[in-house]
């Protein structure tokens, strides 16, 4: 269909829209004209990939003078296919109605683990063996050898590749990882190398996160990128979260070891060049020098990870005199692996601010800020001098060099802490020594500052006015929209207490408690009675996963469980979940029904969806907060109070329903689907719990459905469940309409759509 929206023709590839969507792309629309960010919470299930995609290409359609890019973000290659596989169908959506004037190219990215089609390399089994794999076939050095003597090995297609020059270009249209790899077998070229190089062209990119808010791989990947973007970030309800793990870094004794190891053998590498070819040594010195930003543009087989802190004044310096020869530099890591061995060694639980680290360091190993701030740089520099291609086998010296280079560089937002033993298994000596990042605008402040539009989006962003705080920017749009349905086909449900009347709660003195654990296996031996199919249950964590198992296997209930349902549970090997996943769907066709044992923040959680008969039933046992004496958290919530004002308990709450929020939400994939949610603890019938899940659910809970026993629960389970088995409109009718088609939205202004929605 295709429809206005002020000035802006929309080609939308269906014969309908939900009204959310419209709603969607008018809010949308305006943080475009705007030219400012956004925050749009929209429920699972209701075509929010498909409404960006529409408004934002056709969009850049409608205003051809302004070079609008989109840049995709999605957490795991699974949702990146599914979002090309959307705008493969718009593309031929919009060619078919304007011809060629809309053809586009948009392309995704990913490691070279995905795109390489080279047997040799990709026998390795994982990701940083694949990158090793590769660079020790197309390092120009290696190149350059293989050209003197024939029998070094090489990579055909990126040899190809090369000699096709500047024709090696993808013609227009959506390629999706797997496109890229059948033309790059068809051509003989590299998929990678030619995705990397077709990225400056491209109209849409659609790659990882760490892409953008990874400095290592960002100064990489997207320094091209011009102002004239819009980044969108979806399923972005752990955003801050992926901002923190990419500038914290963990340091343990095997690391230390692997980089004592490294220094020997980069040390054996530089005798053997003082040897033979000292005049390449004597040149980097020379670079060094001049400064960084003398080293001009490294060939794209050779670059490596970019800087991990941000601040472009580096680069304009000159590398501090002490670490320019690289035997003086490798003097200066031993020293500084040493100070950490020493570190390490440790009974107590120590907590330091950068600043106090970095004056430590300078005092025991003599090594300054200025000379940390560029290990990472200097290393790299190195590297390249001599040649060293396998870069899988150098990861501990790498953590070692970003770890100083992280605390040379920052003073605020981070901390250091050094803990002996896991708090959690106290018999085990694994002393770590953590940089910890609290502060998860700084990896996101240069995304904000550099594009011109970004979008955040997610089904679970409640409460949304906290998301602002934590990452420190100013959106102008800032909305959550609610689902229109013509029948109820959400049930939320708190229980509160099981049959006997005894609370049911998840809460530290309580988890234990055998009449909890009894009444726990008694609401799911009822509902596995009552729901047909599947049903899927999340715990707080593997072990009280483990122990309430344990105990319904002992008091027979698991046993009465699986007399109605096949039982598989999600552990913590990929593998294994994998296959016990694919089981539980089988199990659920062939009318068996099955129940799936998960838990909250875990894979399954965050990325597989349950719709249809594969979830009729979702149960939360309990509030899956997190392991709140963990010194790394505590250390986060002192900043957020201090910095933002967030009280603790507040950011623990928010913390802990958006992940109950992403579990439950896991059953409705599209409106036509239906699904029950029970949130089984006692704690979510208090308002300041309840009041933080997103607003499409608290839109379904009844006031009735707010302090349930497990009978009670079960008889509104079977009502619910006759309710769904009755035909229904699902078009809509009169005011209550949930399915537009095009002339509903020609005939409506804003007015009525509002009317319709709210």
């Amino acid at each position: 269909m295709k429809f206005e929206i002020e000035d802006v023709t929309v080609y939308f590839p269906y014969d309908n829209i939900y009204p959310e969507q419209y709603s969607y792309m008018v809010e949308l629309k305006r943080a475009l004209d705007a030219r400012g960010h956004c925050l749009l919470e929209m429920p699972t299930g209701t075509g929010k990939t498909i409404a960006l995609l529409s408004l934002i290409t056709s969009y850049v359609l409608s205003k051809p003078q302004s070079p609008l890019k989109l840049i995709y973000c999605t957490r795991t290659v699974h949702e990146m296919e599914k979002t090309l596989a959307e705008l493969k169908k718009l593309h031929d959506y919009q060619v078919k109605h304007l011809g060629p004037a809309a053809r586009i190219l948009a392309v995704g990215l990913s490691s070279r683990k995905n795109l390489c089609v080279n047997p040799r390399v990709l026998s390795a089994e994982n990701r940083d063996s694949v990158d090793a794999g590769c660079r020790k076939l197309t390092a120009s050095w290696v190149r350059a050898l293989a050209e003197r003597n024939p029998s070094v090995p090489t990579c055909e297609f990126f040899e190809e590749y090369e000699r096709a020059g500047s024709g090696a270009v993808l013609p227009p249209g959506v390629y999706t990882l797997q496109d890229l790899r059948a033309f790059g077998k068809q051509k003989g070229w590299c998929p990678y190398f030619l995705a990397r190089h077709m990225v400056q062209f491209a109209n849409v990119i659609v790659y990882s996160y760490q892409y953008l808010l990874d400095p290592k791989v960002a100064g990489i990947i997207s320094k091209e990128m011009q102002r004239e973007c819009v980044v969108v970030f979806d399923e972005a309800h752990n955003i801050d979260n992926v901002c923190i793990e990419a500038l914290s870094v963990s340091v343990r004794r095997q690391t230390l070891e692997g980089a004592t190891r490294n220094l020997h053998r980069m040390e054996q590498e530089i005798e053997r060049f003082k040897a033979t070819d000292e005049g390449r040594l004597r040149a980097e010195y020379q670079r060094l020098v001049e400064g960084l930003a003398q080293r001009g543009d490294l060939r794209v087989n050779d670059t490596w990870l970019a800087n991990p802190a941000l601040p472009d004044d580096i680069l304009k310096e000159a590398v501090p005199g002490n670490i320019r020869r690289a035997d003086f530099f490798l003097r200066v890591l031993r020293r500084f692996v040493q100070y950490l061995k020493g570190r390490l060694e440790t009974e107590n639980v120590e907590k330091e601010s950068p600043v106090a680290f970095v004056a430590s360091v300078t005092n025991q190993a003599g090594i300054d800020q200025k000379t940390l701030k560029f290990c990472y740089d200097r290393l790299h520099s190195l590297m390249l001098t001599l040649e060293i291609t396998d870069t899988d086998e150098f990861l501990h010296i790498q953590t070692i060099c970003d770890f100083a280079t992280l605390v040379g560089t920052y003073a605020r937002g981070f901390s250091i802490i050094i803990e002996p033993f896991d708090e959690r298994m106290p018999d085990v000596q694994d002393p770590v020594l953590q940089l910890s990042c609290h502060d998860a605008s700084l990896a996101i402040k240069p995304v904000f500052d550099r594009f011109q539009t970004v979008v955040i989006t997610s089904g679970t962003l409640s409460p949304i006015d906290l998301y602002p705080r934590l990452l420190n920017f100013n959106p102008v749009v800032s909305r959550s929209f609610t689902m229109s349905l013509t029948r109820d086909c959400i049930c939320p449900m708190v229980l509160t207490r099981g049959s006997d009347q005894l609370p049911v709660s998840t809460k530290f003195d309580m988890r234990s408690d055998l009449g909890v654990v009894r009444n726990y296996g008694r609401l799911l031996l009822e509902m596995v009675s009552v729901v047909p199919d599947g049903i899927v249950c999340f715990f707080v964590s593997y072990s009280y996963m483990d122990e309430i198992v344990n105990s319904w296997n002992e008091s027979g209930i698991l046993k009465e469980i699986m007399q109605h349902k096949l039982v598989f549970i999600e552990t913590q090997d990929v593998v294994e979940t994998t296959l016990a996943l694919d089981n539980y769907r089988r199990a659920c066709d062939c009318g068996r029904g099955a129940v799936f044992f998960s838990v909250a923040r875990g894979k399954v959680a965050e990325g597989i969806d349950f719709d249809r008969h594969y979830g009729r039933l979702v149960i939360m046992f309990g509030i899956p907060f997190q392991y709140t004496l963990s010194k790394i958290l505590l250390a986060r919530l002192e900043y957020l109070r201090d910095t933002f004002q967030i009280k603790e308990g507040d950011f623990l709450t928010f913390d802990a329903l958006r992940q109950a929020a992403q579990c439950v939400g896991r059953v409705i994939r599209s409106k036509a689907d239906y699904g029950m949610m029970i949130f089984a603890d006692k704690r979510y019938s208090r308002h300041d719990k309840r009041s933080k899940l997103p607003g499409w659910i608290l839109s379904h809970l009844r006031d009735a459905h707010l302090n349930l026993s497990t009978d009670m629960a079960v008889y509104i389970a079977r009502e619910f469940l006759r309710k769904m088995a009755q035909p229904y409109d699902k078009a809509g009718s009169g005011s209550k309409k949930t399915l537009l088609s095009q002339e509903d939205v020609e005939k409506m202004g804003d007015g009525s759509l509002n009317e319709m929605l709210y």
